[in-house]
């Protein structure tokens, strides 16, 4: 695997993977606290993206302005083949880990 990739990282991946062409900053921010049933920072969330930019894990690209917005460009995310693989390589050692553990739970 390249590099560590931590628990909020995964989620933040997960997430903008799951949003596709709409992930945005706000977006993401939203769909996240909803599926993990937990508040997300502005802050927590930004340094994050940036971590994973600095990984080559996300590429970002800007959007059109929208009177919405104050004309301000929406930045939108998406995955690298390379984060692809890291969550592919991820969840292949947690499955592998549930299976081994001795809470052995079946997957469905």
């Amino acid at each position: 695997m390249k590099g560590y990739l931590g628990e909020f990282e995964e989620l933040v991946l997960l997430t903008i993977s799951m949003l596709g062409d709409t992930a945005y900053g706000v977006a993401i921010k939203e769909a996240l606290e909803q599926k993990a049933n937990r508040r997300i920072t502005v802050g927590s969330l930004h340094s994050t993206i940036t971590r994973l930019e600095e990984k080559g894990l996300l590429s970002s690209t800007m959007g059109e302005a929208t009177a919405v917005r104050g004309g301000r460009k929406k930045r939108y995310f998406q995955l690298t083949a390379d984060a692809r693989q890291v969550l592919q390589q991820v969840k292949a050692l947690r499955d592998d880990l549930w299976r081994s553990s001795e809470l052995g739970f079946e997957q469905s």
